[in-house]
């Protein structure tokens, strides 16, 4: 009963954190699991149905953009993964999470730089993060189409910089981050 944890979101400028937590079946193996920024969005759309489908348990926590500016990002982050883990319809024995930063939890727990291409769940968890991220950034590029959330999912582009620059921050935009921050200065001051 080995959970995988991974997060999506970290760098961009705007939206939510998310994370997912996967216990596979090994029973119903999963070919091609591989770090979620290795693949095509095609590729992990397709596996984040198998992994749903197949997986003995999933779940996905996400923190939002107020969690994220009071916290800071990695402790959003941190948040983000141990809802995900809590919300699992099993209990694991163990957590790998990817990175050296593991989530408080009640159970052991611990931390593989370069888990998502190395161990199954965590890639498993890696995609399931990431294809649920990219969905709320194509719902708030449906409210806020001036920025191109659709085409960027809030990374700091030439794009977004410049759609910044012309629009102003939205409240989706992490305040607590530079470019942002610059850009909110900027406008009050």
């Amino acid at each position: 009963m080995i959970c995988g944890v991974d997060e999506a979101g970290r760098g961009p400028l705007a939206g939510p954190v998310y994370a997912a937590a996967v216990i596979l079946d090994p029973g119903r193996p999963i070919a091609g699991l591989a770090d979620s920024k290795a693949l095509s969005a095609r590729r992990r759309a397709a596996l984040s149905v198998l992994i749903k489908a197949r997986a003995l348990a999933w779940a996905v926590g996400h923190a939002t953009v107020e969690e994220i500016d009071r916290l800071n990002i990695l402790q959003a982050s941190l948040l983000a993964m141990r809802r995900a883990v809590e919300r699992l319809s099993l209990v694991p024995t163990e957590v790998l999470v990817d990175g050296p930063h593991c989530p408080q939890l009640g159970l052991r727990v611990r931390g593989i730089v370069g888990g998502d291409a190395e161990v199954g769940a965590i890639s498993a968890a890696s995609i399931l993060a990431k294809t649920e991220r990219d969905a709320e950034m194509l719902r708030l590029h449906a409210r806020f189409p001036q920025y191109g959330f659709d085409r960027h999912k809030g990374y700091p582009t030439r794009r977004h910089l410049r759609e910044l620059q012309r629009h102003g921050i939205c409240e989706e935009h992490r305040r607590s981050f530079g470019p942002v921050k610059r850009i909110l200065v900027g406008e009050i001051g």
